[in-house]
């Protein structure tokens, strides 16, 4: 067929397109803007239109499609709705800082996981929801709190709160509504008008990272908590990103691996690779490797040494430690000791990026938080080691290391890469 029948033809299948679109959701404003699972929401719209076509010309044998305008038309379709949609969501993101496209939202409670909830939106300024303070049965109007946000009024003045500050969303802390007659009356008086959304928390958002899922068992709603951090699309993206970047690497380096592996072996008796017992996803443990910077009997060296044993328990790393042999010294003041953990990310073990990985003794250190360190694999690097990995506390290192798992994305991962470089080169927190 000639090319004004291709062209005539798209014109009459753009209505086609916009129809199915629409009834996926892909106009629906609680799926604009939503990253991957919007991108899932086009393929699956596309697939559709392409499936329709196809089912149209097998009942009309006078519609005759070739094959390839149709695999072509799928995919481009696909393609360039998704470089759309990146690209506004992109503006939409640069706009918002700006005080553009932004709902203000009022939590109410001001307990610590509305806290909670108020620090993360408040870090992520694309989410689009501007948080303007509290409203807490506890609380007087006008208390500052630490996250530098103002109790705005009590429970019985949400009205007035509401009208007050023109708020566009309420957000419900579960766990600081005791009674759920209150909580009820809420949903009751706000849940259905037009003006305001109100959208309610978990209960667990200050304990869990990883994020629920609601399943209907006999028609009751049950909320589970996802064993793993990232699933899906996000899953594959990571992997691939780890893969493409360790096996070049890997190749590259190699003759720096022998060379290193070999004035190991003159250097001090003992094997080259140390093997350290770590945590891993869902508390699977592995052995990651490293090369060996300390001599065989380390332990013996501090024996009498009383001031590092008890450093050594408290930060399970020693400043200015005498075990550390003279090349290993050099090794970690340039991270080289970690190249073989490189190793580890191809047996799906360890990431590129990721939190810092422990020892089963340390997870303890981590109280309420260790269940979500568990819920990612550990990384070579992460905001930890840019931050200035062993000078920083255990404290500061779970705050890091929680902000990463709850605010992950392949963008995070490749500006992470990026910032270790320089933050191997200034070797700070390196022993």
């Amino acid at each position: 067929p000639s090319l004004s029948y291709y062209s005539n033809l798209i014109i009459l299948l753009l209505p086609l397109w916009l129809v199915i679109f629409a009834t996926v959701g892909l106009y629906n404003q609680q799926n604009l803007l939503g990253g991957t699972e919007e991108y899932a929401l086009v393929f699956r719209a596309t697939l559709i239109g392409l499936l329709l076509v196809i089912i149209i010309s097998f009942l009309e044998p006078t519609f005759i499609i070739a094959r390839g305008w149709l695999l072509m038309g799928w995919f481009f379709s696909f393609m360039f709705t998704s470089i759309g949609r990146f690209w506004l969501r992109r503006v939409i993101y640069f706009l918002r800082p700006h005080g553009y496209f932004i709902s203000p939202v009022i939590i109410i409670g001001a307990n610590a996981e509305g806290l909670s909830l108020a620090h993360q939106l408040h870090s992520w300024k694309t989410s689009g929801l501007y948080v303007l303070g509290f409203v807490d049965k506890k609380l007087a109007p006008g208390t500052l709190l630490n996250s530098n946000l103002r109790v705005l009024g009590t429970l019985e003045q949400l009205d007035e709160v509401i009208h007050r500050y023109n708020a566009k969303e309420l957000i419900l802390a579960t766990s600081a509504i005791s009674s759920r007659d209150k909580m009820l009356e809420i949903f009751q008086r706000y849940g259905i008008t037009n003006g305001v959304n109100v959208r309610m928390s978990s209960g667990l958002y200050e304990i869990i990272t990883t994020g629920l899922n609601v399943k209907e068992f006999a028609y009751v709603p049950l909320v589970g908590v996802n064993k793993v951090r990232l699933t899906g699309l996000d899953k594959v993206m990571k992997q691939v990103l780890d893969y493409s970047l360790t096996i070049p690497i890997l190749i590259l380096i190699s003759p720096i691996i022998l060379g290193i592996a070999l004035v190991i072996r003159l250097d001090s008796p003992g094997p080259v690779i140390h093997r350290r017992r770590v945590m891993g996803v869902n508390g699977k443990q592995f052995d990651a490797f490293k090369f060996r910077t300390m001599y065989v009997k380390g332990d013996e060296i501090i024996a009498n040494r009383p001031d590092l044993q008890s450093e050594l328990a408290q930060n399970y790393k020693i400043k200015n430690d005498p075990r550390v042999t003279n090349i290993g010294r050099v090794l970690r003041k340039l991270s080289l000791d970690e190249l073989p953990q490189l190793i580890n990310v191809l047996k799906f073990d360890m990431s590129l990026v990721g939190p810092r990985m422990i020892s089963p003794d340390e997870v303890g250190k981590y109280n309420q938080w260790g269940i979500n360190l568990l819920t990612v694999r550990p990384g070579i690097t992460g905001l930890w080691q840019v931050s200035g990995r062993s000078d920083i506390g255990y404290d500061e290192r779970t705050r890091l290391d929680m902000h990463y798992i709850r605010n992950w994305s392949i963008w995070l991962d490749l500006q992470l890469l990026m910032r270790t470089i320089p933050a191997v080169f200034k070797g700070r927190g390196a022993y």
